[in-house]
Formats: C-alpha cells, structure tokens, sequence
C-alpha cells in the first residue's frame, strides 16, 4: 500500500488543536454548543475566534506558515502517517459525520482503515473502574468478535477500554482511538499495551505526534469511535460515565446501541441497564453483536468448550451458584479440598473460570457443549 498523504491545510489543522489545547480546556464544557465535538465542527477562523480571540491573529499566522517539510518530519520522526478526508484512505465512516477529523494522525497498520466498513467495526466501551464481571465480558467480547474477524475499536482507557483491546488481540484486530498524540502512550501504564497495538493493529488521533491529552480530548475522540463502528457496546458505566457520551454521539449519527446487561444493584451497571431500558440491543455476548449487525444467524460462534466429567461439572455448577473458593466448591460439591482445587484449576485452563488476585472464581462466557445454544 502506498504512503497515504494528508493535504498541508488538513496536517496543519491538527497542530493548530494542539495550539488551542488550553484555550479549548476553558470553555468546552457540557453546556449545548460548547461540548468539544461541536467545537470541532467550526472552520480554523471561527474555533480560534472562539476559544481564543485575544490572539487569533497570532495563532492563525503561525500554524499557516508551518512549512509542509517541517510536518512530515514530524511525522516520519515519529513512525507515524496521515490521511485525510480528501484521501482514499479516509475512512467513510468519519466522512458522514458534521464534526469529523480533518485529518487522522496514525501509528500501525494502515490497512485497518482501507475500506473499513461499518459493518466490519465495533466499538466497545465502559467504565475505568470496572467489575471483575465488567473486565470479563469486555475481554470475552473483544477476543469473540476479532476471531469473527470484527475490528474492535476503543480508546485504550483503564478498565472496559484495555479489556477490549487485550481480547481483541488474542485473536485479531484492533483499533485503539486517542485523546493524545498516536506516539504518546496515554495511560502510561497501558505502554505495553499501545506497543502491542501499535505492532499488531492501529492506532489512531487527530492530534500530531506529542501532542498531550486534555480533558477536552477524550469527548472529542468519543465521536471517532462511535463514528468508526457500526456498532456501540457499553459494558458497565454509571449513570453520568464518561461513556455514555460515546453512545449519545453514536446515536446521533445513527449507529447501533447495545449495552451488556448487569445487576440492577450495581452502580457499575446502572448505565448499560439504562440504554436496555431505553431500547438499546442486549448484549450478551459476541453472537448478539453479530446478529444485531449482520443479521440473525448470519455468521454464528461455537461459545462451546470441551466435554466435561461429572466432577468438573459439579464444581463449575457450585461457582455458578455464587461459590467463589475452594473451600466453598468443596463443601457444596462434596470434593475433597484437593480435588475441588484440582478441579478448579483444571476448568480455568479450559477457559470456563476465570481466578482473580484473591484466588477467587467467577465464570467466564464459555459453555459447556450441552449448553450450546445459537
């Protein structure tokens, strides 16, 4: 594939954003007209005339007289490239959108975006402080649908974000969106994981390489990722999350909504619940997603494991009945000690349960093959 090139007038819209960082920071709030997204809708003369009037001028004459050589240094010194929405390699998605991108900043592999449909994207998002419940669907949900050969998208964030991104790539592709400059590894405790994306899959911003995050920013790299997808999954989120803005921004421009259903106690689910009630897709796995964006039955997943003894059995079905140690498995199955953590183990390694930093278990999305249902 051919090195994609942005236009000069789209690469130096992206080093005026950074420019107006701090500027932007003080009036982009919730308020209707002043979220970021809308910000971004203006030309280069009204966003600076309104985030910054007392040096318009200043800004305006700077970022004009960028010279063309000097941004693709930049870029290349960064291992990074550009397309723009006067490129082939522009998404389509992104082009339906009033706010989007003038141009995307990447790192990885550009042939994620060459004809990225919406029907092939997903993106999945949620809470930073998730559940273990939470960080179990999302990772579930990434891995299932990369394997279905869907392309996961989400913003490398704590929690639901990273859980994506880590099924996704057990088993395919991903798209990792950021607030910040594709080279900057923001969270940095997710470095390990913006390498891994960046040598296996894709990631993407419209700001230039350096560029730092902002609390504006994460709002405006929502609407990228609801405009990628076809689809929008929140799997937990509270009531005022972040992540709801993402799906607000998906169903302005007519994507799906689906949401993973949780406890009705749970503040965690309390999002997710809500989109349910207000008519959102129930998300219960992989095969939901599929179904909801291809059409029932279209493409269908074995969620099926390998037969099991009536030991195993006995104890995956105490975990299902809310007992989460050893000790308790051995009491409701009538296994001894040894052979309730034997058990335990083994259905670990067969990806039925998942054991936490506690030496805990909870289940995980596979079914045994009598409970295969599709």
């Amino acid at each position: 594939m051919a090195e994609p090139r942005a236009c000069l007038e789209c690469l130096r819209r992206s080093w005026l954003l950074t420019d107006l960082g701090p500027y932007i920071e003080r009036i982009a709030t919730g308020e209707v007209g002043s979220r970021s997204p809308e910000l971004l809708r203006l030309s280069n003369q009204d966003l600076v005339a309104v985030a910054a009037p007392k040096v318009a001028e200043q800004l305006l004459a700077r970022v004009a007289s960028l010279p063309e050589a000097r941004l693709r240094a930049e870029l290349a010194q960064a291992g990074c490239w550009a397309c723009c929405r006067h490129g082939d390699l522009y998404p389509d998605s992104l082009r339906d959108a009033a706010d989007a991108p003038w141009a995307l900043i990447g790192r990885g592999d550009r042939a994620l975006l060459d004809g990225l449909e919406l029907f092939q994207a997903v993106t999945i998002v949620g809470a930073r402080r998730a559940t273990s419940y939470g960080r179990e669907v999302a990772r579930e949900l990434g891995r299932e649908l990369a394997a279905a050969g869907m392309v996961v998208v989400s913003g490398l964030a704590f929690g639901i974000d990273g859980c994506a991104h880590r099924g996704a790539l057990d088993a395919g592709r991903t798209i990792a969106v950021l607030g910040c400059g594709p080279d900057v590894a923001y969270p940095s405790s997710h470095r390990t994981l913006w390498r891994r994306i960046c040598e296996t899959g894709l990631v993407v911003s419209e700001f230039p390489p350096g560029a730092t995050p902002w609390r504006w920013t994460f709002p405006a790299r929502n609407r990228i990722m609801a405009a990628l997808s076809g689809m929008t999954v929140v799997v937990e989120a509270a009531t005022r999350s972040g992540s709801l803005i993402t799906t607000d921004l998906a169903a302005d421009l007519g994507r799906d909504l689906g949401a993973v259903p949780g406890p009705v106690t749970s503040r965690a689910s309390a999002g997710p619940n809500g989109l349910l009630a207000s008519g959102a897709q129930v998300i219960r796995d992989a095969q939901d997603v599929l179904d909801a964006m291809l059409g029932p039955g279209c493409k269908l997943l074995a969620h099926s494991g390998p037969d099991l003894d009536p030991p195993l059995q006995a104890a995956l079905a105490a975990v299902e009945a809310g007992e989460s140690t050893c000790d308790a498995v051995a009491t409701a199955t009538g296994l001894t000690g040894p052979a309730a953590a034997a058990a335990l183990s083994r259905l670990e390694l067969l990806g039925y349960l998942a054991c936490s930093n506690l030496g805990t278990y909870s289940r995980t999305l596979l079914s045994p093959p009598t409970c295969r249902s599709l």
